[in-house]
């Protein structure tokens, strides 16, 4: 029988606070590959787990640019360009009339850029994830809290993390296999 690779080890708490100070210590045995998973928002856990600053508002911010450039463009062009209309003496290049389609474009450019940036960044649609294989691990979305460590961690070693997840006295301590 071939063993699969390791993905990593999932430890099981039964509290909150178990999981938020599992994650703490964690995190500062000097883990970075850790994400906990839990049916309710803990305030703090992001934090304990190391969350890193995301490019997202780069990407938006890009994206709205780039959206009211476009309006801005296509005004221009359509007014200076491929239909010049002289109306009353005002200059062809009126920009102020071009404002709210500038606007709506920024706004559409930047929506769009935030959900499929999002959606990119997450790796979705993701349908399968390896902690699935826990079998445990479908109380995840009722009453249990989980902290996996991941195996591409640097400081990952099997026996050595799988002593220090069972020192912070968790219900359980699963192998995690892809």
């Amino acid at each position: 029988m071939v063993k699969q690779p390791l993905y990593g080890l999932l430890a099981e708490f039964e509290t909150p606070e178990q999981v938020l100070q599992a994650a703490l210590r964690t995190h500062a045995a000097g883990y970075e590959k850790i994400d906990a998973y839990t049916p309710i928002p803990v305030e703090g856990l992001a934090e304990a787990v190391g969350f890193e600053w995301t490019s997202l508002p780069i990407v938006v911010f890009t994206g709205g640019f780039l959206g009211g450039c476009t309006g801005f463009f296509m005004c221009w062009y359509a007014n200076v360009i491929s239909f010049p209309l002289n109306v009353g003496g005002k200059p062809l290049n009126s920009w102020p009339a071009w404002i709210p389609i500038t606007y709506e474009l920024t706004i559409l450019g930047a929506a769009l850029a935030a959900v499929f940036g999002m959606i990119i960044m997450n790796g979705l649609p993701r349908p399968y994830h390896p902690v699935f294989n826990v079998p445990r691990f479908a109380l995840a979305s009722t009453d249990r809290f989980f902290l996996c460590i991941k195996a591409r961690d640097k400081r990952f070693d099997v026996t050595q993390t799988k002593a220090f997840l069972e020192e912070l006295k968790p219900h359980g301590v699963f192998e995690v296999e892809f």
